[in-house]
């Protein structure tokens, strides 16, 4: 049998390589440079040509931000989500204790503060007990792993993931060579503690936590400053292999290795035998903290904070791309300030989830959102679902927000039914009407030859293709009646009249001046093409009057918030400020506001709809002045109320949202929600009103309520003559219903919102929508209707 040969000796090993260069690098001169090792590392080919490969290697690199988290706070600085790709919260070294600094020397790189980036006498080390044991050392320095960790990084922001190689130590001699180099360069430029405290703020511990503050924090919920020995032990153990050495995950390897970074500790000198002994009997203890990434760990504010992410990665200002944009989020360290109302939207998502519970409910979903009128701020944007997969397989989740359109993470909008009336009326208003002029809704036919003034449109005109039966929700209304009669009970016949004497791109320009428009109509009415954004809803059919658009909460919200602060409308808004680590300020969208109709007609229809939501709606329980409209599409698929006071506008929007087309399959009349059967006839007082009511009852109060200006009296009549009767004095067009039979109103086919779907729809069941209470008009009182909207 042939002897078995040392490794010392034979050349073939890597150890043998290394023994073998010591003579040849004397004669290279290299030794004195320091760059001994890399050069045995090639010298096999020669030690001349293993220096000159060497010495070509570079000796800088081009660094890249290191990742930090994006935070995204409230209004009062709460943190509402946290972003990262690597989770990583930088401290500076005297940040860190002392003993935690002694610890990752001790087990990394006990002489860090005597070699000059490249140890040989621990590479020479790690050699023999290599080649002579069945265990393996590293002999890299703190330099050369902060090296690592920098190119790892910068590989990281360019889109090449080297984690992997670094944690199953895979590199290469190639690799190994270029680190030696940069570690002596970078030696020559940083003090030892700026070192250690870059490679403390780099350093990978557990799954996507980077730094010692992150690690501190992730294992035992404290600063980094406050790390005690044991602790300081378990997470300077873990930089070796941190999944291995997890506490989580493998507590008695993790144990271990703690006592083995303790070990090293009091052999260096770095503790006492005495720290040593009652150290080493402690239990790991950990007291796990784990930072979610992204708006799924946001709670009641999820869905505003995906809105905020929207605005951000679909903003050119904050990178040419997506990928870009996305990036700077999850690594720049962005602190975005927002105007949620923590508080308040809290309060939203639960009376939300007790108006519609979401567990109990398969389709029916309820939406919240809150604007202030003086400057376009979103205060709430919440529902009653849970932000999450709906694959999980559990009722009421969505990553739908119901609130805004489909482009920043919305379901689309949802037909607004009544709630679009008050646009006709800002119309007739604009064009030299008054409340308290006389409309006759006693027309309920218009035939489709009937020309319907649309002076955008090609043509000039609409029409109602197959013509357009209209019927009201209540017996008793197709008479003549004062344009307020007509808005406060709601009445279909009384808003086409309205319109049909009006231009219909008046009004669907008065509705795209407020920031409502059109969901799914993604053409320019001029030209016809394509966009990108959602454009104003087109005229071209007329049953757009009676809500037949989809349209958002947000924008409905916005909109009405408009009357509130008296015709003057500001751009809603979520940021107020964006900043990134390095203190970079960018550009957010400012308090945006337009005076887009005079004071005038906004107190006009403010006092309309201050009576509705006065007398129909809060009773007493929601502290004035307040206003507000309701509002149901065909079937009670989507049912509103959106109300405001001077301080603070809400739309509150109950409906489904698979089944959201106004049809007969998807009606909410007398269906099972909440565990019981619905009422035979769902509408706005059903459900959105009193979630509206509960939510602003205490969020007005938050806000001012200031008036919201003095409406316009009719004239007074001229003196009538002695010889006349009194009875001739009665108000013929009072708000009194008609006692004449009026066999379609009584139809149960009466609309509130038209669904253009089909020619066969326009004289089908259309929304049953119903009001009740009494009427402000002191001539006289209506009777009650049956339900409110």
């Amino acid at each position: 049998m042939a002897a078995k040969k040392s490794p010392f000796f034979d050349t073939a090993t890597t150890l043998g390589k290394i023994v073998a260069f010591f003579g040849v690098s004397a004669l290279c001169g290299v030794l004195a440079a320091g760059l001994m090792v890399p050069v045995a590392s090639l010298a096999g080919s020669g030690a001349t040509a293993g220096a000159e490969v060497f010495n070509a290697l570079p000796a800088s690199f081009k660094g890249e931000p290191i990742g930090q988290p994006s935070k995204i706070q409230a209004s009062d600085g709460t943190t509402i989500a946290t972003f990262y790709s690597e989770n990583r919260q930088p401290v500076k070294l005297d940040e860190i204790s002392p003993i935690m600094r002694k610890a990752i020397v001790a087990i990394e790189d006990e002489r860090f503060y005597e070699h000059n980036g490249v140890d040989i006498r621990g590479i020479a080390r790690a050699a023999v007990h290599n080649f002579t044991s069945s265990s393996q050392q590293g002999a890299s320095t703190l330099t050369q792993q902060y090296v690592n960790n920098l190119l790892i990084n910068a590989d990281s922001v360019n889109g090449v993931d080297r984690s992997q190689m670094t944690i199953s130590g895979s590199k290469d001699i190639a690799d190994k060579a270029r680190e030696a180099k940069l570690a002596i360069s970078i030696e020559k430029e940083m003090t030892k503690d700026e070192i250690l405290e870059g490679y403390l703020n780099l350093v990978l511990f557990s799954g996507r936590n980077y730094g010692i503050q992150a690690a501190a924090q992730r294992f035992y919920s404290i600063d980094a400053k406050d790390l005690n020995l044991q602790q300081s032990a378990m997470l300077a153990g873990m930089v070796q292999l941190p999944n291995a050495y997890n506490p989580e995950t493998s507590p008695e390897r993790s144990l271990k290795r703690r006592n083995t970074v303790l070990a090293a500790m009091l052999r260096t000198g770095a503790i006492d035998k005495k720290a040593y002994d009652k150290a080493v009997k402690s239990k790991l203890d950990p007291k796990p903290h784990h930072v979610k990434s992204g708006c799924i760990a946001a709670d009641d504010a999820a869905y505003f904070c995906d809105y905020v992410t929207q605005l951000i990665t679909t903003n050119a200002a904050y990178g040419k791309t997506k990928k870009d944009r996305e990036n700077l989020l999850y690594r720049g360290g962005l602190t975005i300030k927002t105007t949620l109302d923590t508080k308040l939207n809290k309060k939203a998502a639960k009376d939300a989830r007790k108006a519609i519970d979401p567990k109990a409910n398969e389709d029916v979903f309820a939406s919240l959102v809150s604007v202030e009128p003086k400057n376009g701020n979103i205060v709430t944007m919440a529902q009653n679902t849970t932000y999450a997969p709906k694959a999980e397989g559990k009722n009421g989740n969505t990553m739908y927000n119901f609130a805004v359109e489909r482009s920043l993470g919305g379901a689309g909008g949802f037909q607004g039914g009544s709630t679009m009336k008050p646009y006709t009326t800002m119309a007739w208003l604009e064009s030299g009407h008054h409340m308290y002029d006389k409309v006759n809704a006693a027309t309920d036919k218009y035939p489709e030859s009937f020309k319907w003034k649309a002076s955008c449109l090609p043509r000039g005109y609409a029409v109602a293709t197959g013509g357009w039966p209209v019927n009201n929700a209540s017996a008793g209304f197709k008479r003549t009646m004062t344009a307020d009669i007509g808005l406060y009970w709601s009445i279909n016949t009384a808003t086409v009249k309205e319109a049909s004497m009006l231009d219909l791109c008046d009004i669907s320009q008065a509705a795209s001046r407020l920031g409502v428009v059109d969901q799914d109509n993604y053409k320019d009415l001029k030209t016809g093409e394509k966009t990108t954004v959602a454009q104003p809803i087109s005229p071209s059919d007329p049953s757009f009057i009676l809500g037949s658009a989809n349209i958002t909460p947000l924008a409905q919200a916005s909109a009405f918030s408009t009357w509130a602060n008296r015709g003057e409308r500001c751009e809603p808004r979520a940021l107020t400020s964006v900043t990134d680590a390095t203190g970079n300020k960018y550009k957010v969208p400012p308090v945006s506001c337009e005076q887009v109709m005079s004071s005038q007609v906004a107190a006009d229809m403010n006092g309309t709809m201050k009576k509705i939501a006065t007398n129909r709606v809060s009773k007493g329980r929601v502290s004035g002045p307040i206003a507000g409209k309701t509002g149901t599409n065909n079937y009670a698929s989507s049912t509103w109320f959106v109300g405001y006071s001077t301080g603070i506008s809400t739309a509150a929007w109950v409906g489904r949202l698979e089944g959201k087309a106004g049809e007969k399959k998807n009606e909410m009349h007398g269906a099972t929600i909440n565990g019981k059967r619905a009422p035979w006839m769902v509408d706005s007082s059903t459900y959105a009103a009193p979630l509206w009511v509960d939510f602003m009852e205490e969020a007005v109060t938050e806000f001012e309520r200031n008036s919201f200006g003095q409406a316009k009296s009719a004239p007074k009549p001229p003196p009538k003559p002695k010889s006349e009767s009194k009875d001739d004095d009665k108000d013929s067009e009072s708000s009194k219903p008609s006692k004449s039979s009026d066999s379609k109103s009584n139809d149960s086919k009466s609309n509130d919102s038209k669904s253009n779907d089909s020619k066969s729809d326009k004289s089908k069941d259309s929304s049953k929508d119903k009001s009740k209470g009494k009427s402000e008009n002191n001539s006289s009182k209506p009777s009650k209707p049956k339900k409110d909207d």
